[in-house]
């Protein structure tokens, strides 16, 4: 396959450790430019992409270097309008999780590439979790019988919130809090695993003192009446299993969360947890699929070439947006909201 060259929007955790690590795996994939203003990481820049371009904004990108592909990896709040102006200029774009504010920015976003021709996708990474990958491929050998409830969460133990921080310091209506962030991959897996949301029942608080929610459950009901309870937050000090799901068959339970986050970060070799099927009191350790991040950016640069479809559906993030906003209106009102 040719270099694809790609361009970086935003270069903190997610366009640093998340895309800028994956595309360095990636041989097909050549980082011509990368956009931030910040002068720490226009050093980090340098020294991760040494041939890449530092512009101080995306116009600047998309002019003078024309990338194959737009990686948008800055803070939510500016999601909408980034795509919009890459779609306008004919540009692919892929953005990360979650894509957008609300599910009326999701759908803008969605219809201006339709309209425009251009490829669009999502970084949902947590589809290639060992975890989720093992669990789909339990239930596809019948393993589970039918799932009943799928339990799903991302807790942590973090008391204190951390200043500077955008996702922890800024309102949701900015981007801010839990249910955004990591309630974004909660509610794509359980799509992904059960189907459409029904209905929706959430609390949402902020404990810490800081205008993100910080404390998050959402009660998922899917079409065929099968249920989703996730979990997210900082205030979790004795955190539950990463995932627990229960069947007619059997149950399926990980405890740790999917090591390849933390391989990111460190440089070091990728830990995989092992899950447990468990019938009463006979349970068992169940050898783990590989998780595979790494097949994320192939795939991207298989569907620009005509050979493939895109990882990741843009209207399935429209779907995890119609969800979320939901989640957000069931907690303000105490009430279950339909979709």
């Amino acid at each position: 396959m040719s270099l694809v060259r790609v361009g970086i929007a935003g270069y903190g955790v997610a366009g640093r450790i998340f895309h800028g690590g994956l595309l360095r795996q990636t041989p097909s994939a050549e980082v011509v430019g990368v956009v931030t203003r910040n002068p720490e990481r226009q050093a980090e820049v340098a020294a991760d992409f040494p041939d890449a371009a530092v512009r101080d904004d995306l116009t600047a990108l998309l002019t003078e270097d024309r990338p194959d592909l737009v990686v948008l990896a800055t803070p939510t709040r500016f999601h909408a309008d980034a795509a919009l102006e890459c779609f306008a200029a004919g540009v692919p774009v892929v953005v990360d999780k979650p894509m957008a504010l609300t599910a009326e920015q999701a759908h803008q976003m969605v219809t201006a590439a339709e309209d425009a021709g251009v490829l669009f996708t999502l970084f949902q990474n947590r589809r290639w979790d060992s975890d989720f990958l093992t669990l789909r491929r339990l239930i596809a050998d019948g393993e589970l019988g039918k799932v009943l409830r799928f339990e799903s969460r991302f807790e942590r133990w973090r008391p204190e919130a951390s200043p500077g921080k955008w996702r922890e310091d800024l309102p949701p209506t900015e981007g801010g809090g839990s249910l955004l962030d990591l309630g974004s991959h909660l509610v794509d897996q359980a799509v992904q695993l059960l189907g459409p949301v029904h209905s929706v029942y959430a609390e949402v608080e902020s404990r810490r003192g800081t205008a993100a929610d910080d404390d998050v459950f959402v009660a998922l009901t899917h079409l065929g009446d099968v249920h989703s309870h996730l979990s997210c937050g900082n205030l979790a000090a004795a955190p539950g299993p990463r995932m627990r799901v229960l069947g007619t068959g059997g149950a399926f339970v990980v405890h740790d969360l999917d090591g390849q986050e933390d391989a990111l970060r460190s440089g070091r070799r990728v830990v995989t947890p092992v899950g447990r099927l468990c019938r009463g009191s006979e349970f068992g350790p169940v050898e783990p699929t590989p998780g595979d991040w790494g097949a994320y950016y192939p795939a991207v640069f298989a569907a620009i070439a005509g050979d493939g479809p895109v990882p990741v559906d843009p209207w399935d993030g429209m779907h995890t947006m119609e969800v979320l906003d939901a989640a957000r209106a069931s907690a303000a009102s105490g009430q279950v909201v339909t979709l």
